[in-house]
């Protein structure tokens, strides 16, 4: 029921707007300011992999091995990840453009930060993140999705056809 009503209402694609944007706008506003700020992610993947170690540990010992092994050698890599996918994830967010993508790419980041024990706005933003991706296409209703979608829909169905003409 609640899965219908988030997948169709057409009330719920406005709240869902609202939702869509508000994230968005956090997004944006983060990965510009890591750019316009010099980020650099060493320090913050050096005190990640620290947190994994104690009695109480906030940084699961698997997450650090893979910070210290992966993350902190190409640390240039992960920061312009960081830097344009926050970007581009608000972006996409905010114009209601391939939101499913752009909803998946910004949980996996909150999860990423959450494993590194930091908090600030991530739970929040998980949360309301997953409203996104159960609500499916309703969630860019209201934005570029509504005509992009079914575009490259037919697109592909153009494309499927004429390679089963082919064939036949």
């Amino acid at each position: 029921m609640v899965n219908d009503l988030l997948r169709n209402n057409k009330v719920a694609a406005g709240v869902l707007t609202f939702v869509r944007l508000y994230l968005g706008y956090v997004w944006l506003t983060s990965g510009i300011g890591k750019l316009t700020g010099g980020f650099e992610v060493q320090g913050f993947l050096q005190g990640a992999i620290g947190k994994a170690e104690g009695a109480h540990p906030a940084v699961q010992s698997w997450w650090a091995v893979f910070l210290e092994q992966v993350a902190l050698p190409n640390h240039e890599l992960f920061a312009f990840l960081v830097m344009w996918g926050e970007v581009l994830v608000g972006l996409a967010l905010i114009l209601g453009l391939f939101t499913n993508l752009a909803a998946l790419g910004g949980i996996m980041m909150n999860f990423s930060f959450l494993l590194s024990g930091t908090t600030s706005t991530n739970p929040q933003m998980a949360i309301l993140t997953i409203f996104l991706l159960v609500a499916g296409a309703n969630a860019g209703r209201y934005g570029l999705d509504r005509w992009v979608l079914p575009y490259l829909m037919k697109k592909t169905e153009q494309k499927r056809h004429k390679r089963v003409l082919a064939h036949t």
